[in-house]
């Protein structure tokens, strides 16, 4: 789909990755961008209609669908992280409170806002992934997890919206210049470098962006001898 003249919806458009999508967003012509939000007042961009929205809460979802009916883009960006593996002593109420704003707040922007895409010609799904949807080091696991079930909930709405003409657009990429990456010493894209590569390959009609070179890396060594997603020899 073309950036230009559409209305989009990004969700966790206060900072980071969200807020450079609103950004570019505009740059390229859209006709209107509703940032979402949990506390609309973080929305400093302007230019963008502050939207109070927070995932996790199916009241926030269903008042923000009413509200921008005309959306013909929906970006699911919305996440969170916390360090930790799975045999940490608090890894279920992590791995829970993560999966609830990682997977079931995707799963719910996009099954409330899906009818609102089909009145609207269809438009698009592009939802927020990583690197870490095909590899888990346990440094942030059940992030890692949650990706992982992202992953194969975009691959399941790519097929279930294809009657309506919905493209869903799955954008993997690793470490980024955001707060959510900030404890990591690691090469890292600019949130600027990601979102152009995402909103280039939804208007080239691609199903998935790999928008580094360590993504592309990993995907491409999945089907190896030694498989990327298994620890390698040092």
């Amino acid at each position: 789909m073309k950036i230009e003249n559409a209305t989009v919806l990004v969700t966790g458009a206060n900072r980071g990755i969200g807020l450079a999508f609103t950004r570019e967003l505009l740059a390229r012509g859209a006709r209107k961008v509703y940032a979402g939000a949990r506390d609309p007042a973080t929305i400093t961009q302007s230019g963008v209609v502050p939207l109070r929205l927070d995932v996790t809460n199916a009241d926030d979802v269903a008042a923000a669908a009413e509200l921008a009916s005309d959306v013909t883009l929906v970006i699911n960006n919305a996440g969170i992280a916390q360090l930790g593996g799975f045999l940490a002593s608090d890894s279920e109420d992590v791995a829970r409170r993560t999966f609830e704003t990682n997977f079931f707040g995707m799963l719910r922007m996009s099954k409330t806002f899906a009818p609102v895409l089909k009145a609207n010609d269809g438009g698009a799904l592009l939802n927020v992934l990583s690197v870490v949807s095909w590899m888990n080091s346990g440094a942030m696991a059940a992030y890692s997890a949650s990706k992982s079930a992202a992953w194969s909930l975009t691959n399941a709405l790519r097929i279930e919206l294809a009657a309506q003409k919905t493209q869903v657009l799955a954008l993997h990429m690793g470490f980024v210049d955001t707060d959510l990456a900030r404890g990591f010493d690691a090469p890292k894209s600019s949130p600027e470098e990601i979102v152009k590569r995402a909103l280039d390959g939804l208007e080239s009609n691609l199903d998935e962006v790999l928008a580094d070179e360590r993504t592309l890396q990993v995907k491409q060594g999945m089907t190896a001898a030694r498989p990327s997603y298994l620890p390698q020899a040092s």
